[in-house]
């Protein structure tokens, strides 16, 4: 008896970074409005605050880090499974940045002032 144990396919390795690098775009975008709004917030008459500065930053990393771990835990995984965990992770990122929009328009005393 023989066995031919042929190893499983697996797709070129290109493609999994250019549907990271896909989604990485928008991840991108998402860091470059929080940079822009926490510029926009910091140079305001009053400044930001400390509660201001840690939430304003943190808003800038969360995108990175969203996006780190969903390449992280999707890069030996099929395609589909890889672009749709990256797909939840934007979602994640865009839901958390209108909760820091809406904190800003409601709250927006409590981060600016010394």
């Amino acid at each position: 008896m023989t066995t031919s144990s042929s190893p499983a396919r697996r797709p070129a390795s290109w493609i999994p970074a250019a549907i990271a690098g896909f989604f990485g775009l928008f991840y991108a975008y998402a860091v470059w409005v929080a940079v822009g709004f926490l510029i926009a917030q910091a140079g305001a008459v009053e400044g930001l605050n400390g509660a201001g500065w840690a939430v304003l930053l943190f808003s800038v990393l969360f995108p990175i880090i969203v996006f780190v771990a969903g390449v992280l835990l999707g890069r030996r995984r099929a395609l589909v499974q890889l672009a749709v965990i990256l797909l939840v992770g934007l979602g994640l990122v865009a839901v958390f940045w209108l909760n820091i929009l809406t904190y800003a328009i409601t709250n927006g005393n409590s981060l600016v002032g010394s």
